[in-house]
């Protein structure tokens, strides 16, 4: 079910003096997304590619309701794992599978209380 690590989704309040930092440190900004949120107001995601050509990503976001890490995992197809893993009822649903840009994620809080969120078609 699980394919691979997407990336690691980093929140913080500072979102241009963190991508200043990690973009000295030699990684690359590979693409910028801005969302609305219901109050009218916008916050961003911010890609980061590794020199390592297949390497898993970090992204930055500025999320004001958010202030913990984001580990998101790929998986085939995010309803199908979802149906899956809600058998465990240890788990915890964040968010059940919605649409976005690029495909469907959910998010789950796992049994050791680590947030995951899981994208796919």
């Amino acid at each position: 079910m699980f394919k691979k690590l997407d990336c690691v989704c980093i929140h913080t309040k500072t979102i241009e003096k963190l991508l200043s930092f990690y973009t000295s440190a030699g990684l690359i900004e590979n693409w910028k997304i801005e969302r609305a949120l219901e109050n009218g107001l916008t916050w961003t995601l911010i890609g980061l590619k590794f020199p390592l050509e297949n390497s898993s990503e970090l992204v930055l976001s500025n999320h004001p309701d958010i202030n913990f890490t984001e580990i998101e995992i790929d998986v085939e197809d995010v309803q199908q794992a979802y149906n899956e893993l809600r058998k465990n009822t240890e788990i915890q649903w964040i968010r059940t599978p919605f649409a976005t840009e690029s495909g469907h994620i959910a998010v789950m809080e796992a049994p050791d209380e680590n947030v995951f969120v899981l994208v796919g078609k």
